[in-house]
């Protein structure tokens, strides 16, 4: 029985948005191509922090290679699992977002591809002025609802 596999992320072929994974009745993993926000390729340096998998904490700059509003995918050189929780800290803005590993790629002499999840969806840390459509506007905390 084969497992499905999620999309390579830098894929010409994968659409640029998030993929949606949900557990079929069998815990099995499941893929959808539907996505919650569209995908930016773009470098932004970040500053990750938290413990890696033996519990030592650390604090690595780095860059992003992929952001959307609900996280991104960047490389680290530290070794870390899926549902351990980082702190991304724009170094622009000193704005600092709370995050989870969703996905532990390839390593590569930049580091290893490590996928993140925003615990909110934060699309204004990137600081990005063309937000696609699709992304929620959180600009304003004082916003009327």
């Amino acid at each position: 029985m084969d497992t499905p596999r999620p999309p390579h992320v830098d894929s010409l072929r994968s659409p640029l948005h998030d993929t949606r994974m949900s557990a079929s009745q069998s815990g099995t993993p499941q893929y959808s191509d539907q996505r919650r926000s569209s995908r930016m390729f773009t470098r932004i340096p970040v500053r990750a922090s938290g413990k890696d998998i033996e519990g030592r904490k650390f604090r690595e700059n780095s860059q992003t290679i992929v952001i959307n509003a609900h996280g991104g995918l960047l490389y680290l050189h530290e070794t870390l699992s899926l549902g351990e929780d980082l702190v991304l800290t724009n170094p622009v803005t000193e704005e600092e977002q709370e995050c989870r590993v969703v996905y532990v790629g390839d390593t590569s002499e930049r580091g290893t591809r490590i996928g993140i999840e925003f615990l909110a969806p934060c699309p204004h840390f990137w600081g990005v002025d063309f937000a696609p459509p699709d992304w929620p506007d959180h600009s304003s905390p004082h916003s009327s609802r």
